[in-house]
């Protein structure tokens, strides 16, 4: 379940499924597990990932490129989970679980076991999913963005598994800065949730991952590692950092 990924503080990780190859998607998920990520997203490529900044753009080409296909993933996922038990979330476009059917998607999800989706292109307002998902104990992750904070409410009531706080307006990719209210805005959170909340978009340094883990429950760190994916770079040392860095927060 979601949850086991915040007995401490989270250190949630994002790789782009099939960058450069599915058996290297599958190996490195492994790698940043070992090191000590709680929690995993797995991107599924897609050609307009609208929420996503260069890095990732280019991590999706490249493995639309290869020819990866979401059949695929899901197999990856299922020999996966032969060895790595820490939840797993997909991050992927509405298009894609419209394409595939969202029932057939759920279903998938649960046989392999995916334990949230993140659809960043999804209106909070859209029900059908999160009313189909809870069918196949799926959970639909709420992402919250620097907003009005009577809409930070009304999203936070009905979130579930965890929130996935937006760091700063814009797209993802490695920032120095953040918006400043984000503490007021997990206050807003908590007066109506105890579902936990991670910040995403931007963090790289361990001094930005102990910062944003000190005022929430774990955080999120995506372009940082696809970039040294693409450079194929090692990632246990750099993973271990930010866990390392999160765990006096």
């Amino acid at each position: 379940m979601i949850k086991d990924a915040f007995q401490d503080k989270a250190l949630i990780a994002f790789v782009t499924a099939g960058d450069p190859t599915l058996e290297k998607t599958k190996e490195t998920i492994k790698e940043i597990v070992d090191a000590g990520a709680t929690l995993v997203e797995i991107g599924i490529p897609f050609s307009d990932p609208i929420a996503e900044g260069p890095i990732i753009q280019e991590a999706s080409l490249r493995a639309l490129t290869h020819g990866v296909k979401v059949n695929e993933i899901f197999e990856m996922v299922k020999e996966l989970r032969e060895d790595v038990s820490v939840p797993l979330c997909f991050m992927t476009y509405a298009n894609v679980l419209f394409h595939y059917g969202y029932d057939a998607f759920l279903k998938r999800c649960d046989e392999v076991g995916i334990n949230g989706l993140i659809i960043p292109d999804m209106p909070f307002e859209e029900k059908e999913l999160k009313e189909s998902a809870r069918d196949y104990d799926v959970n639909i992750i709420s992402m919250i963005a620097p907003t009005s904070r009577d809409r930070v409410k009304m999203i936070a009531k009905e979130a579930e598994g965890f929130i996935y706080l937006v760091s700063s307006l814009g797209v993802t990719g490695e920032r120095d800065k953040f918006s400043d209210n984000l503490k007021d805005i997990i206050g807003d959170i908590r007066s109506v949730t105890d579902v936990p909340v991670a910040i995403g978009f931007g963090i790289h340094e361990p001094s930005q991952a102990k910062a944003m883990a000190a005022i929430s429950d774990g955080i999120i760190v995506g372009s940082a590692i696809v970039k040294r994916i693409g450079k194929h770079e090692p990632l246990y040392d750099y993973v271990k950092s930010l866990k390392d860095a999160i765990k006096t927060a």
